[in-house]
């Protein structure tokens, strides 16, 4: 294993997380880390390849999941990705978590202004409501959710936590 690079997974990955906790107290969105995570991993995968759970343990793989989810910005990166992990799934389930492929693949779906498949996505419409992006197939959608390893959606909307302020500031830089 890979501790150096696990490492600087880790680093990337809580400072992604500490800047999404200070944003839903503050409002305040500061976008240029997540362009700074995504250029560091695609160095990352430029030298090594996905971070697989062999190569740096189950927390970083799941964090540069994470960052690759934050990567709004670049959706051709997100699909590279999403390709990527389903490949790799595909070739040894132990060393991806399949329930990455399904938020990625909702996440790919809403940014390219789709309905998502396993209702893991969120937001705040313009009168202030929050609630679930558009779902291709609600009727199947446990099904495919416990295909990946997900609860139900009833359970997951039970779990989900509060959105960030709906008033957000963008800060950039």
């Amino acid at each position: 294993m890979n501790n150096n690079l696990a490492q600087i997974l880790n680093v990337m990955s809580e400072k992604d997380q500490k800047m999404r906790r200070r944003a839903r107290k503050t409002g305040i969105w500061n976008d240029q880390l997540d362009k700074i995570n995504t250029r560091k991993l695609k160095g990352i995968i430029k030298k090594y390849g996905w971070p697989i759970s062999s190569l740096v343990g189950k927390k970083a793989s799941r964090n540069a999941w994470l960052i690759t989810q934050h990567a709004d910005h670049d959706v051709k990166f997100q699909k590279r990705i999403l390709n990527l992990l389903e490949k790799i799934y595909n070739q040894n389930p132990l060393e991806i978590d399949r329930r990455h492929i399904a938020f990625l693949r909702d996440r790919v779906l809403v940014n390219e202004g789709k309905h998502q498949v396993f209702g893991t996505q969120f937001h705040t419409n313009s009168n202030g409501v929050f609630g679930l992006r558009p779902i291709k197939n609600i009727k199947k959608i446990d099904t495919l959710r416990k295909d990946y390893g997900l609860p139900p959606l009833r359970v997951y909307l039970d779990l989900t936590p509060q959105p960030l302020s709906p008033n957000r500031k963008v800060r950039k830089g």
